[in-house]
């Protein structure tokens, strides 16, 4: 374990004391749609996706990070994957965008991270990808980075991630459970008025006799009002006597990465991705004027990988799914999403920061309280998240 990440941990332990026991929305018993989730329910799930963090709370100011998704193990620019971008609301800062929408694939890993950063991870991903091998003739990359203000709790005019923090994350991406709450990229960001962070789920699609997944990452960072599976929580919880919290008002933004191996091109992701927008909506999201609101889709399919790089392109066959097969993966997004962002809030833990200020991560026992009384959950506590 590197310095960094130890110091990391120390000051993050540092930072949300007390500690918070938390639990995902099935550990309460919460299950959002129809469709089964994969074995982590998870973006992960998807065969090839990585996930890595990079967490940095320093002193009382410092609460950012960032987050790398790799659709697979390999060089990106030498195995391009398909991919489309959704913009929900554009009041945000995605660079690499209109290549992605121009060429509909996508030759780097996604990294997420604060608005004021971008410029900075952007050029750090440069740096590691042209330090592959297999790179050195290569003149043009694009670098795909997003990003939510963080604002309200970190000192964002410091800038602090750079190259070091990203090619950790990179470095350290797994595939497997993925850490959620306030880690990464959701270190500082606020959810509702709640602390959120980074959530993520999935869903199997059965297509003509074969099983795909879609799963979906999350970087919440808005505000609405509050619905959990089509309950008023957030008015439900200031009638039981819990002031609504405000921290930024409803405008922030929320990044969502989509990953599926299901064989679509970039016009069926684009496809794809706008159903993400529905399950923000399912929360009670609703796309403020200041909420930069971006969707990213890929598919893993080997087949569908473009090899090579310059003028030595070579496409492999593409099975692609038609048109009227794609709603099973449409209904799977949409239920993903929606999980994502109840994960990214309820496994988050409460953060001070900047200037003292303090956003409360969402009271489990008073939401539980209301879940019950919609029938939502069972009246059993669930056993401590191990």
């Amino acid at each position: 374990m590197t310095t960094l990440h130890i110091t990391s941990i120390l000051l993050l332990l540092a930072a949300l004391q007390p500690a918070e026991t938390r639990h995902r929305a099935r550990d309460l018993g919460l299950a959002i749609g129809a469709l089964p989730t994969g074995q982590w329910n998870a973006i992960t799930d998807v065969p090839g996706v990585r996930v890595g963090h990079v967490t940095l709370i320093e002193g009382e100011e410092i609460r950012t990070g960032v987050t790398a998704i790799l659709p697979h193990g390999g060089n990106l620019f030498l195995e391009k994957v398909p991919a489309a971008v959704y913009v929900g609301n554009g009041f945000g800062k995605l660079m690499g965008s209109t290549q992605i929408r121009e060429l509909g694939n996508l030759e780097t890993p996604i990294l997420l991270t604060a608005t004021l950063n971008v410029p900075r991870v952007a050029d750090a991903l440069l740096d590691y990808m042209l330090g592959l091998p297999g790179m050195q003739e290569v003149r043009s990359v694009n670098p795909v980075v997003g990003e939510t203000n963080d604002g309200y709790l970190n000192e964002i005019r410091q800038r602090r991630v750079g190259r070091q923090e990203v090619f950790q994350a990179i470095r350290s991406a797994d595939t497997g459970p993925v850490a959620e709450g306030a880690v990464g990229a959701g270190t500082g960001t606020v959810c509702f008025g709640f602390k959120g962070g980074i959530g993520t789920s999935s869903r199997l699609a059965q297509i003509g006799g074969k099983s795909y997944t879609v799963g979906v990452l999350v970087q919440s960072n808005y505000g609405g009002d509050l619905q959990v599976a089509g309950a008023p929580v957030g008015r439900e919880l200031a009638k039981r006597g819990l002031p609504r919290p405000n921290p930024g008002g409803p405008d922030g933004s929320c990044m969502i990465i989509v990953a599926t191996d299901a064989p679509l091109d970039s016009r069926n992701l684009e496809r794809l991705a706008r159903r993400a927008m529905l399950g923000i909506g399912s929360t009670g999201g609703y796309s403020s004027n200041g909420s930069g609101d971006y969707v990213i889709a890929f598919s893993t399919h080997p087949e569908l990988r473009i090899e090579g790089s310059g003028e030595q392109v070579a496409l492999a066959p593409i099975p692609l799914l038609l048109n009227q097969h794609t709603s099973p993966l449409f209904q799977g997004v949409k239920e993903a999403t929606e999980e994502a962002v109840y994960n990214s809030l309820l496994m988050a833990t409460s953060v001070t920061g900047r200037r003292g200020r303090r956003v409360e991560a969402i009271p489990l026992e008073s939401l539980l309280e209301v879940l019950r009384y919609f029938r939502l959950v069972p009246e059993e506590r669930p056993e401590p998240r191990q």
